[in-house]
């Protein structure tokens, strides 16, 4: 018998095996992106998007349709992040408002839903561009639209939009010059194909394992149990050690040494594998687990850390955020102008908090801050007028879908794409002038920052004429990579020659965590020796994964 309608139980159930799918397809989706660099992370946006609606929904019980569709709606737009992640919520948002009336959704329901869909999130974004996860929407919406005129059945047109998905996900890569030489599909198309796959999967009965998605549960404070005192803490060292013994280590020593170590301490994990013993043990006489541990050979990779003292240090930083929570909470006198700015680096963090910004979120390349992010940053921050500055592409639209969502506030978005357009943009501002001049001064300026990131290469492509292995310097510009090289200093010179023009006059260096203070003075000394008549100015920006961002004005 033919299925022809699906109802609120299932409908949650496709939806949380989508969700599951992509979680569990996500690094393989990460792999998709264009730029090899270490921060490609369209399967992590998409997930962690959509996980946070699957928890609002794990967390309802037999819920009608108007529940689910509000949980999968409010769940996805608040936990949106990266372009591809707001996309996708925009899909959904749009999908559960065409459903949430019904009991029920037939052939044509469906049909209505992926078109109202597709238009939700094409209206989302300011320039729509085919050959991405909105032309794969596409696809899809028109197929069904197609099919609910040919038949009822949905057995017989799932597995068909499924295939048209996919074939318009192939054809990505023609429409898009950029994924054709990088020899790869669309990866947010990609990523909305594997959630349709886990949903067609639970429609047709399959077994899938939730256990990736706990239920959404209410914050709780940190005053329903008092942290750990030192007293607790029985053993205060916890020490760890591989024996390399030279011959097997036999069953009996083994039980013998763990007897022993459980002598002296607890927490126990003596795992041997031939002629290697792995070691683990808190107690609080180091020297006596590893003083037995030599009559069996010789030892490597030897590490004791002192977890008294770390408690201290926790106690501390607890004190700490409670302090900076309590100072928060204190009602404070509303300003005219706030800023809130997305950063990572306690040097870069550290120039935005002197030139007067209110809130800064850590997040940026390595991980996206979500639209919620953006909401409790906007409810922290006292202001009538708060300007936002995203400082990555990537994180534009949750920007922008956090200022849509607040009713209370006047919230403009700087669309800046970088830390130092974001430096550059709060510079610009002057409490002389109103809101609609401030914006558009502001959004000047940053047309006039030239940015450039050194970073690594994570796998071999070839982007235009470069070619690109793993583990090669990458120098990338506001418009795609400009140098390759295998030495730091080297690409990083090179990519500063693409950005200096006659006109500069500034160029500004933030070097990161992995960059030595030594390494950092040496490069100034060289770009202060190569462009003389410019000023030069460098920053600890403390930035990971990206050894140099430069800007040049």
């Amino acid at each position: 018998m033919a299925m022809k309608t699906i109802n609120a139980d299932m409908l949650a159930k496709m939806f949380l095996a989508g969700a599951q799918n992509i979680e569990a397809k996500k690094e393989y989706i990460n792999e998709l992106n264009v730029f090899p660099v270490p921060d490609g992370d369209t399967g992590t946006n998409m997930s962690m998007t959509i996980m946070s609606a699957a928890k609002e929904v794990r967390a309802l019980e037999h819920p009608g349709m108007k529940e689910l569709s509000k949980a999968i709606s409010s769940g996805s737009l608040r936990g949106a992040r990266g372009n591809s992640g707001v996309i996708l919520s925009q899909l959904l948002r749009g999908f559960t408002k065409s459903i949430q009336e019904e009991t029920e959704i037939d052939a044509a329901g469906i049909a209505a839903a992926c078109m109202r869909a597709k238009e939700t999130a094409y209206k989302a974004v300011m320039k729509p561009k085919e050959g991405t996860i909105l032309t794969v929407a596409r696809g899809i919406a028109e197929k069904a639209e197609e099919l609910a005129f040919e038949t009822e059945d949905l057995e017989e047109i799932f597995p068909k939009i499924l295939d048209h998905a996919q074939q318009v996900l192939e054809q990505t890569p023609e429409l898009l010059p950029v994924l054709k030489e990088a020899g790869v599909v669309d990866s947010g198309g990609q990523g909305l194909l594997e959630i349709l796959r886990g949903a067609y999967d639970a429609f047709l009965g399959k077994e899938i394992d939730y256990s990736s998605i706990e239920p959404s549960k209410e914050p709780k404070t940190s005053f329903g149990k008092a942290p750990m005192e030192e007293t607790d803490i029985k053993f205060g060292y916890c020490t760890e050690f591989i024996i390399l013994t030279g011959r097997e280590f036999s069953d009996q020593e083994e039980q013998e040494f763990k007897a022993y170590l459980e002598s002296i301490g607890d927490s126990i994990v003596c795992v041997a594998d031939d002629e290697v013993v792995k070691v683990h043990v808190h107690t609080n006489d180091p020297g006596l687990a590893i003083q037995k541990a030599l009559s069996f050979g010789q030892l490597t990779r030897m590490k004791i850390d002192n977890m008294r003292e770390e408690h201290h240090e926790r106690v501390i930083q607890e004190a700490e955020k409670l302090a900076a929570q309590e100072k928060r909470q204190k009602p404070q006198e509303k300003k005219r102008t706030g800023f809130i700015v997305v950063s990572i680096g306690e040097g870069m963090n550290e120039i935005f908090r002197e030139i007067g910004v209110d809130y800064i979120i850590e997040g940026g390349q390595t991980m996206n801050p979500s639209t919620d992010d953006m909401l409790q940053a906007i409810d922290e921050v006292n202001a009538e007028t708060i300007f936002i500055l995203p400082n990555n592409k990537n994180i534009i639209l949750a920007a922008n879908q956090a200022r849509d969502l607040t009713k209370d506030k006047k919230i403009v978005v700087i669309p800046t794409k970088t830390v130092p357009q974001g430096i550059t943009a709060v510079i610009s501002f002057s409490s002389d002038e109103d809101t609609a001049a401030n914006e558009a001064a502001m959004t000047e300026a940053i047309q006039a920052v030239r940015t450039g990131q050194v970073t690594y290469a994570v796998r071999d492509t070839k982007i235009g004429d470069k070619e690109i292995h793993e583990g090669d310097i990458m120098g990338i510009g506001d418009e795609g990579i400009l140098a390759v090289g295998t030495d730091i200093s080297d690409t990083a010179k090179d990519l500063l020659a693409n950005l200096v023009t006659e006109e500069s006059e500034l160029i500004s260096i933030y070097y990161g965590e992995d960059i030595s203070v030594e390494e950092a003075e040496r490069f100034v000394t060289s770009v202060e020796e190569t462009y003389p008549d410019l000023d030069v100015d460098a920053h600890c920006g403390g930035q990971p994964i990206y050894y140099y961002v430069m800007s040049v004005e």
